[in-house]
């Protein structure tokens, strides 16, 4: 296997799948302890709006699926604090705007969009030394935030209410993490596509749950869930040669399986045991 260390797509693959591990973790037990899985969904497929834009104005599409992004992550904030709409009505009406959208921008670009798949499905053998650099940044960014923020970003998490009543400052931390999940999908594109980016989000915080109680622990765990299964599944792609974005979430989701096999068993015996002892 380490022959493939000798191709320098696969060492970005490599680097690419280790630092969106890191902000994945980050942005996924932030979106799971709030419970706003939903809104990765609105906005990943709002994302399709953006790209299709860019396509048909020659511009950056991924740059205008940022756009998109952000302006749909605090548009879902807008309504459901303005308007009194409750944010899983909010999150369809972006979701459903930014799918028809880029169906209509695509069906009126010239030609044949080549690059459209890989938004779609994912292909991280494709990411350069540019969409490195901008994850790395972006990395550190959430990092300094998560850090500055992060007695701040707990209470938002769990009790919003709470953090209200107690004068924190739920507004600045609320909006900057949507614009953060908003970012991190856009840049998490390359890797999973627009179809398998909420697993890579969710999938290695629900694993960490199963073993973590805290805040931390579970950021911690998820990381490091994440970063294994994404190194498994990108050596066993260019084994097997299959798409890596699709067999790493397959991974993600049998490691998920046996964790949670695994814990029930455990459970299982723990029981069996003490009512031996009685």
């Amino acid at each position: 296997m380490l022959q493939f260390l000798e191709y320098s797509f696969f060492v970005n693959a490599l680097i690419g799948v280790l630092l969106i591990s890191v902000s994945a973790a980050i942005i996924g037990t932030y979106i799971i302890t709030r419970r706003l899985v939903a809104i990765c969904g609105g906005i990943t497929h709002a994302c399709f709006g953006g790209l299709g834009l860019g396509y048909f104005l020659g511009f950056s599409p991924i740059v205008m699926a940022g756009v998109f992004a952000v302006g749909s992550s605090l548009s879902v904030e807008l309504m459901s604090r303005r308007f009194r709409l409750r944010e899983d009505s909010a999150i369809a009406v972006i979701w459903a705007l930014g799918m028809a959208l880029g169906v209509l921008f695509v069906f009126m670009t010239p030609g044949y969009v080549p690059e459209l798949n890989s938004f779609l499905f994912g292909n991280i053998l494709t990411v350069n030394i540019a969409d490195l650099e901008a994850l790395a940044v972006f990395t550190v960014v959430l990092a300094l935030f998560t850090a500055w923020q992060w007695r701040h970003i707990i209470a938002v998490a769990f009790d919003h209410d709470f953090a209200v009543v107690t004068g924190m400052p739920v507004r600045l931390v609320s909006y900057s993490m949507t614009v953060l999940v908003a970012l991190a999908i856009v840049l998490t594109i390359r890797l999973a596509g627009i179809m398998l980016l909420l697993s890579l989000l969710s999938l290695p915080v629900l694993t960490a749950e199963i073993f973590c109680r805290r805040y931390m622990s579970v950021m911690w765990c998820a990381m490091a869930v994440c970063m294994l299964t994404s190194v498994i599944g990108l050596f066993l792609s260019a084994i097997v040669d299959v798409p890596c974005s699709a067999l790493i979430v397959l991974v993600m989701v049998g490691v998920f399986i046996l964790a949670r096999v695994g814990n029930s068993l455990r459970q299982s015996c723990q029981k069996i045991k003490l009512q031996a002892k009685k």
